[in-house]
C-alpha cells in the first residue's frame, strides 16, 4: 500500500509513526514537506535528520509536478498542515483521503463566521467523498460538527512520541523520587505554570513532603521564579530551565507524578504521552485534547475539571496519600502507551481499516477502541469534577 503523509516540515511528533509506516509497507511510505521549519521550532529542537521516506521541502519547490503525480497516485493520502490544493483532484477522483486536525476552535468561536466558514468547509470536505478525519484531539469531532463535516467518519488518532520498552517496570516505578512532582512546558498563558506553584503551596501549608520540578522557558517564565519566593517554596520547588528531549525523558522517569495543567489551547499535548510511557501519574485537565482519549480517570491517571484548582489540589493529594493506587495506576499509564498509543500499533490499525474502506467492507468503524475506534462528539464541559 502506497502511502504519503503531507505536513508543514517532518519533527518528530511525526518521525515514530513515519517510521512504522516505512516498515510495514515496505518502503512504500513518503512523508512531504511543504514548509520551511519555523525559527522558533528549529530552537526548541525539532529539526531532526530527515530520513529516506522524507521529500524534504527543497525537494517539494523544485519538483512540483513529480510530487503531485506521487500524492495523485498513492493508494492513501494524509493531510494535516498542507495546502488544499494538493489533494483537489484526489478527492474529484474519489481516492482515498485522510485529514490530520487538532480541534478546530481553540478559542471559543465567532458565530458570526460561521456562513462563510460553512461554505468554505463544504468546498473542502465534500461528504458524499471517500474522505476522512484522523481526529489528534478529543474535540476535533465535536468542532468539525458544527460545520456539518465528517459526520461518521471520524478516527481517534494522536501525535505518536517514542515508546520506550523498559526491562523492569516495577524497578523503574521503585526507584522513583518519593513524593516527586514534575510539570514540563514552555512557560506561557495556556500552559499555566502558576498551577503547579499554587498545588506547591497548598502541600506545604498542609504539612506535605514532597519535590515539585518545573521545567522549560518562556514569557511567564520570570512571572513563576517570582511566585515560587513570594510563597517561600525555595525548598521544595526546583525551576530547571530548558532541557533536552533526553533529559526531560530522564526526569520523568524519576517523578512520580506528572501535572499538566495547560487550557482549550494545547492541541493535543505530546507531553503526556511521554510522561506515561515513563510511568508518572498524569493529573492533567479535562480540557486537553489528549486527554480523554489517553487517560481513564481513576485507572491510569487522574482528570480533574479545567479551571477548578481544589479539583486539582486534591487529586494530587490523593496520590501522596495513596501509594498503592499510585504504583498501580502508573503501571496501567505505561501498560496503555507500550499496548495502544504508539506508532507500531497505530501503522498496523490505519493500515486495517484503509484495506477495510477500499474493499467496499460496510463496517466504518472496525476497532472499538483505542487508535482508529470512533471518534464521539465530545463536548467541552465533558467531564463533572
Amino acid at each position: 500500500m502506497k502511502i504519503v503523509f503531507l505536513s508543514n516540515y517532518f519533527n518528530h511528533h511525526q518521525k515514530y509513526l513515519s517510521d512504522a509506516f516505512y516498515k510495514i509497507t515496505n518502503s512504500e511510505y513518503v512523508f512531504m514537506e511543504t514548509e520551511e521549519m519555523t525559527e522558533e521550532h528549529v530552537k526548541m529542537g525539532y529539526k531532526l535528520e530527515l530520513p529516506p521516506y522524507v521529500v524534504s521541502v527543497s525537494d517539494y519547490e523544485n519538483n512540483k509536478e513529480k510530487q503531485q503525480s506521487m500524492i495523485d497516485d498513492a493508494d492513501v493520502v494524509i493531510i494535516g498542515s498542507a495546502p488544499n490544493e494538493l489533494v483537489k483532484n484526489r478527492i474529484k477522483s474519489n481516492k482515498l483521503t485522510f485529514r490530520y486536525s487538532e480541534r478546530l476552535f481553540k478559542k471559543k468561536p465567532e458565530w458570526w463566521k460561521t456562513p462563510i466558514r460553512l461554505l468554505k468547509f463544504k468546498k473542502f470536505n465534500p461528504p458524499k467523498k471517500p474522505l476522512y478525519m484522523l481526529s489528534a484531539s478529543a474535540f476535533t469531532s465535536a468542532d468539525y460538527a458544527k460545520y456539518r463535516s465528517f459526520k461518521n467518519k471520524c478516527y481517534k488518532w494522536a501525535y505518536f512520541t517514542e515508546v520506550i520498552k523498559y526491562e523492569d517496570i516495577e524497578t523503574l516505578i521503585n526507584n522513583k523520587t518519593k513524593n516527586s512532582i514534575l510539570w514540563c512546558a514552555r512557560f506561557l498563558e495556556l500552559k499555566h505554570p502558576e498551577l503547579a506553584v499554587e498545588i506547591a503551596k497548598r502541600l506545604k501549608q498542609d504539612g506535605y513532603a514532597f519535590n515539585l520540578s518545573l521545567i522549560g522557558s518562556g514569557d511567564k517564565f520570570l512571572e513563576t521564579e517570582e511566585l515560587v519566593e513570594k510563597y517561600n517554596l525555595g525548598d521544595c520547588v526546583n525551576l530547571l530551565g530548558v532541557m533536552t528531549p533526553n533529559e526531560v525523558r530522564r526526569h520523568m522517569e524519576k517523578s512520580e507524578i506528572f501535572l499538566f495543567t495547560s487550557d482549550r489551547n494545547e492541541g493535543w499535548g505530546a507531553v503526556l504521552n511521554e510522561s506515561m510511557n515513563s510511568a508518572c501519574v498524569p493529573v492533567a485537565s479535562h480540557i486537553i485534547g489528549s486527554v480523554p482519549f489517553l487517560i481513564k480517570d481513576g485507572e491510569n491517571g487522574l482528570i480533574y475539571k479545567d479551571g477548578d484548582v481544589d479539583d486539582l489540589y486534591n487529586k494530587v493529594k490523593y496520590l501522596l496519600d495513596n501509594k498503592e493506587k499510585r504504583v498501580e495506576m502508573a503501571k496501567r499509564a505505561y501498560k496503555t502507551m507500550l499496548e495502544e498509543w504508539n506508532g507500531e500499533v497505530a501503522a498496523e490499525k490505519f493500515i486495517k481499516l484503509c484495506e477495510m474502506i477500499l474493499s467496499g467492507e460496510k463496517k466504518p468503524f472496525p476497532f472499538e477502541s483505542g487508535v482508529c475506534s470512533k471518534a464521539e462528539i465530545l463536548k467541552d464541559d465533558w467531564y463533572n469534577a
